[in-house]
């Protein structure tokens, strides 16, 4: 499928046209240049799929292998690890080619059903491991931008865009 062409924002006028028709002919180059960078891009991303299938396949059995040697180091390191930690003092053994260690990851929480452990939190009035967030509500601040305006610290921005947007047809998917 066909990327829809950019919207170019003007920033600077340089080359300022002259006429309608200098502008209508100015922004049919500005389509047929979008849509070359376009093709460009795509055969760009399809031999950059290419190569990057092309090494993932030489890279895949050596992935397979790395895997089974490490079972297989794992596998001895634990059978022998009182002796590689030195009775547990450390969590690191030093050997000839390389190290091996042992890490315990920091403790995660998982949460499955998160509403009913709310509610169930909540019941049990343990409050402290509920979280309310408080935040300021820039929708409503967008409604009442002249109270809001008013606030020190709060801004309400603005901005007005150039935009050249070429006529683009998009082809019809096949199914």
């Amino acid at each position: 499928m066909a990327s829809k062409p950019k919207k170019l924002k003007a920033e600077a006028a340089q080359g300022v046209l002259q006429s309608r028709d200098e502008v209508v002919a100015g922004i049919a180059t500005i389509g047929r240049l979008v849509r070359e960078r376009v093709r460009i891009e795509t055969r760009m991303n399809d031999e950059l799929a290419g190569i990057k299938a092309q090494f993932e396949g030489l890279a895949a059995p050596l992935a397979q292998d790395i895997e089974t040697l490490t079972r297989g180091v794992q596998a001895w390191c634990e059978a022998h690890r009182d002796e590689l930690t030195q009775g547990g003092k450390t969590k690191t053994c030093a050997l000839e080619t390389g190290e091996v260690k042992w890490r315990v990851t920091p403790p995660s929480v998982q949460i499955k059903g998160a509403d009913a452990v709310l509610a169930l939190l909540a019941q049990k009035g343990l409050d402290r491991f509920i979280r309310m967030k408080i935040e300021v509500n820039k929708e409503a601040l967008l409604n009442e931008p002249m109270i809001a305006g008013t606030v020190p610290g709060i801004t309400i921005k603005q901005t007005e865009e150039f935009i050249v947007e070429p006529f683009a047809a998009e082809l019809a998917e096949v199914v």
